[in-house]
């Protein structure tokens, strides 16, 4: 069977770090795979914030999630801080790529529990369109 696998670059220009919340545990006593995805949604909307933006004002445009693949490495669990490092890239006329990639902190130690894309696409809410990457926000990110 196939298994999704995605290719990190190797700067990232943002860091954060996140405390696994109660509400992020399933059934089996660590993170839910759905939670890893609501995690990467505070993890982008602190990246944006981080360049004065958000996915509802990107440079004079929105933005909506195109697609995400996530490669889950090992556990999460309740009182875990993920130390979240995060990217652009493959940049389109229309959208990118943001790359995450989660660790969890252990002392000193750093453990890969994921790593994941989401593609963004640009877009005009008000006209209901598909709008092209401001060329001021495709700089900033562009580091």
């Amino acid at each position: 069977m196939a298994r999704v696998k995605i290719d990190l670059p190797e700067n990232f220009i943002f860091q954060c770090n996140l405390p696994v919340r109660i509400t992020d545990i399933n059934y089996g006593g660590h993170v839910g795979n759905d939670a890893v995805l609501s995690i990467l949604h505070e993890i982008r909307m602190q990246f944006f914030k981080n360049f004065g933006y958000s996915e509802m004002e990107f440079a004079g445009v929105g933005m909506l999630m195109a697609d995400v693949a996530i490669e889950f490495k090992s556990e999460l669990f309740y009182g875990d801080v993920i130390n979240a490092s995060v990217t652009a890239g493959d940049f389109s006329k229309i959208g990118f790529d943001i790359f995450y990639k989660l660790e969890k902190l252990a002392g000193e130690q750093k453990k890969l529990v994921a790593v994941a894309k989401t593609g963004m696409i640009c877009y005009d809410y008000e006209k209901k369109k598909i709008v092209g990457v401001p060329d001021e926000a495709r700089q900033k990110l562009s580091l």
